[in-house]
């Protein structure tokens, strides 16, 4: 109780209640222009607030984070265009709905059915996480380590769907996470005589360069490709009425509940939460064939469904220290610079953490929805500008972002070199999340695995059940979506080879 008390009270300090409305603010902006993620957008605050303390840097990232998941739901339902992946399940029924004239409603319902969802799992990480990280507390070298392979494994299986450059993209980052000093001797390696590398790779200069750079230098390639299509401008009504309202509950109830499920795995996100939910509310829906078509459940399971995925997300990476998605990749970096190193050991050198985050989540949440609710007319009209002063306004962010990190010229190379590396993993659909896994969890894998090998030569890896479970658990995540992949082609083959004959 007094570590909840300790928690709720830090956020008395008026300077990280403006680093809160500072967040939800850009995290709306950012969900509502198409093609900036909020993994972007996290990972281009982060430069900027190194410089904060802790809790008030947590506060801007972490209310990003959440305003995005419901300003990302404007281009979604007013140009067919998801602002982030957790909306691509929104585009399914929210365009439709645009269409026929019901864009207000659209985005009402939206944002109301988001906010339960995004407070069922704030319940999830205050309740949770502690005693998820209690039991953590008893992992040896070998139960983290498996751990680790089970959070890289899991953003493979994820990661578009081909595992092949799945794995390749993870092993690159592997690779690039060895760069720096030997986790146990101490000893430089691979760093070919540049002392900048001696401490590793510029974490916060190659995520900008993944997921800013490469998307800019994309998003230009692909503007010359067609023009953007017009966004639906008239609203209409924008209040659901008593019968809209009881349309809304059971598919909320859907999707607040398979959210919540698939927010505890680590990797997984709002997205797939999202499809997953869309599904599930079409099959216990009385009218399945209006989904697709305008239908308010088909908005409604998978909007709750991905913002109710965060809590367990962030609660994943504090009690485990495994990224619970790519937002939570870029804020684990960020949290160890600031001398927060997420995992078991967290909460007990930090207990009223977890306090805090949430309450800064619900804070979010709050602002986040009073925005949607005066229906955003303002960032509306975002949807009209022209992208090239868009682009302008991100390359200054990244460039000073990066060089602010640690003043370093070198640091804005490197930046560039991965916006190139992730621009042509794009092109040719590699993932960039198992890189980014790779070089943040790979480095602490490797250290697991050697002192593991140094107790007691490894028995623990296949005389411990955890770690038994854990990897075992790892090798389906591989192997499963290769062999559904072979049984799809399989029954494509013999249904041309029926219709042919």
């Amino acid at each position: 109780m007094n570590d909840a008390i300790t928690g709720f009270a830090a956020l008395i300090d008026p300077t990280i209640g403006l680093c809160l409305v500072v967040g939800v603010l850009l995290g709306t902006l950012v969900g509502a222009v198409p093609g900036i993620s909020a993994t972007m957008a996290v990972a281009l605050a982060a430069g900027f607030t190194l410089t904060l303390e802790p809790l008030q840097g947590l506060a801007v990232l972490l209310s990003i984070y959440v305003a995005a998941q419901f300003g990302d739901r404007v281009p979604a339902i007013l140009i067919n265009t998801p602002g982030t992946p957790a909306s691509i399940a929104t585009t399914f029924d929210g365009y439709p709905m645009a269409k026929a004239g019901r864009a207000g409603i659209a985005l009402t319902s939206s944002a109301l059915v988001s906010a339960v969802g995004a407070l069922a799992g704030i319940l999830i990480l205050i309740f949770a996480a502690q005693p998820v990280a209690a039991f953590a507390l008893r992992f040896g070298p070998a139960e983290m380590f498996a751990l680790v392979v089970f959070g890289l494994t899991m953003m493979v299986g994820v990661s578009g769907g081909n595992v092949t450059k799945g794995l390749i993209a993870g092993a690159v980052g592997l690779l690039f996470g060895a760069v720096g000093r030997d986790p146990i001797t101490g000893d430089t390696r691979f760093t070919f005589g540049i002392p900048e590398l001696s401490s590793g790779i510029p974490f916060i200069a190659a995520i900008i360069g993944l997921f800013g750079i490469a998307e800019l230098f994309n998003q230009i390639i692909e503007s010359r490709k067609g023009k953007s299509p017009k966004p639906i401008t008239q609203l209409g009504e924008w209040w659901p009425n008593r019968a809209q309202r009881r349309e809304l509950r059971k598919p909320t109830a859907i999707g607040v509940g398979v959210g919540l499920v698939v927010g505890v795995v680590p990797a997984v996100g709002g997205d797939i939460a999202g499809i997953i939910s869309w599904d599930q509310a079409r099959r216990a829906s009385k009218t399945p064939e209006k989904f697709g078509t305008g239908s308010l459940e088909g908005v409604a399971a998978p909007d709750s469904a991905s913002t109710a995925t965060m809590g367990g997300s962030v609660m994943t990476t504090l009690a485990l220290g495994v990224p619970g998605d790519s937002v939570m990749a870029v804020m684990i970096g960020s949290m160890v610079v600031w001398g927060l190193q997420p995992g078991p050991g967290l909460f007990v050198n930090h207990p009223d953490l977890v306090f805090s985050l949430a309450t800064i989540m619900i804070a979010a949440t709050i602002l986040a929805l009073g925005l949607a609710l005066v229906r955003m007319r303002g960032v509306v009209k975002l949807l009209t500008l022209p992208q090239r002063y868009l682009w302008a306004v991100i390359i200054v962010f990244c460039l000073v972002g990066t060089f602010a990190v640690q003043n370093s010229v070198f640091d804005v190379g490197v930046m560039f070199a991965f916006g190139l590396l992730a621009l042509v993993m794009k092109r040719f659909n590699f993932p960039a999340g198992p890189l980014v896994l790779g070089l943040i969890l790979g480095p602490l894998a490797e250290g697991n695995l050697r002192r593991a090998l140094l107790i007691d030569e490894g028995a623990a890896l296949y005389t411990s059940p955890i770690a038994v479970f854990l990897l075992l658990l790892s090798l389906l995540a591989v192997t499963v979506p290769v062999i559904r992949s072979l049984l799809i082609a399989r029954k494509i083959r013999a249904h041309a080879h029926t219709r042919t004959h």
